[in-house]
């Protein structure tokens, strides 16, 4: 009979064989701006996430590196009356993301690794992540000239990476020609490489306030029905010169996560995405749950299948958590 309770014996001989472990290092913390000099809301659906002035966005990141953060995801909240049908504040050197990035890289240096979300979703009075054509389709090309834009306003802000999150074809060969060509070869590119279509992103578009106005985005996210083209996608971002690879959502699609580990030797990221975060927040307000526990669970599902990254709203939580042990 094999023992395999030998080695489960104690606390002590447990964390020597465990096999996956959290690191606050493997954190990335979303934060929103809005286009504010002093500005605080919480989110509805997500309990202490909030869109931010540029004031209380610098307080954030100080917090968090008090916390041991030192990596943040963007994103940028612009207002109605400033949108239009190609987001152009989004490639505007005086644009929202552009300040907002030069305000943290000016306050923190090389303290904060900022990474920007590249996409046109929170710019666009449409709510898509491009340009659009007549009928209402996404121009693939056209919204590949605008995101090399983008991308060379946040480069020239100071940006340490740029996440494209639109899912447009040739996206990362586009953007990695762009950005060697202008002298810019140190700048990562952590690809959205699986991004489903997915109805755990219903909380993210409160706080994002970037909602389709018509239609929806299965014409360029993936299907969640597919795992095979979820490898194919990622595998030819790695192709095209991707640095970091990304699956999103995180907790249903470990597959897929796992899958593409397997394929794969570049780094694997997972987006913890908001709807998992707000049915883990409201399962502990109706004391349903150990929260704790459940959500160190959630985090080492990510590891086990693969994933070495994690983006998560949970970030500042997990810090207390693991600063505690």
């Amino acid at each position: 009979m094999k023992r395999f309770r030998r080695l489960r014996k104690n606390n002590i001989i447990r964390q020597m064989v465990q096999e996956n472990r959290l690191d606050i290092n493997e954190l990335i913390y979303p934060l929103f701006v809005v286009d504010k000099a002093s500005f605080k809301k919480e989110i509805s659906s997500m309990p202490n996430v909030f869109q931010l002035g540029f004031k209380e966005l610098l307080e954030e990141c100080r917090e968090c590196l008090k916390l041991g953060i030192n990596k943040i995801l963007l994103f940028g909240v612009l207002e109605d009356d400033k949108k239009d049908a190609c987001g152009s504040d989004a490639y505007n050197e005086n644009g929202l993301i552009s300040r907002a990035i030069k305000a943290i890289k000016q306050e923190f240096k090389d303290d904060i690794y900022l990474i920007a979300d590249l996409c046109f979703c929170e710019y666009t009075n449409h709510g898509h992540c491009g340009i659009l054509d007549e009928n209402g389709y996404l121009d693939n090309d056209k919204s590949l000239q605008i995101s090399v834009k983008q991308a060379l306003v946040m480069a020239q802000a100071g940006v340490d990476m740029i996440a494209p999150s639109s899912m447009l074809d040739g996206i990362i060969y586009t953007l990695r020609k762009a950005l060697d060509e202008n002298s810019y070869y140190n700048i990562p590119i952590m690809a959205y490489s699986t991004k489903f279509a997915s109805a755990f992103y219903g909380p993210f578009r409160e706080v994002a306030q970037s909602t389709p106005k018509q239609g929806d985005r299965k014409s360029y996210q993936m299907d969640v029905a597919n795992s095979k083209e979820a490898l194919l996608e990622s595998l030819e971002d790695e192709k095209q010169g991707a640095d970091i690879l990304m699956v999103k959502p995180a907790l249903a699609f470990l597959d897929v996560v796992k899958d593409i580990s397997n394929h794969s030797k570049l780094p694997i990221a997972v987006y913890n995405v908001s709807g998992e975060y707000a049915m883990l927040k409201n399962a502990a307000k109706q004391n349903l749950i150990d929260y704790d526990r459940m959500l160190i669970e959630i985090m080492l599902s990510f590891k086990r299948a693969g994933a070495s990254i994690i983006i998560t709203y949970h970030a500042k939580e997990l810090a207390l958590i693991l600063g505690a042990k």
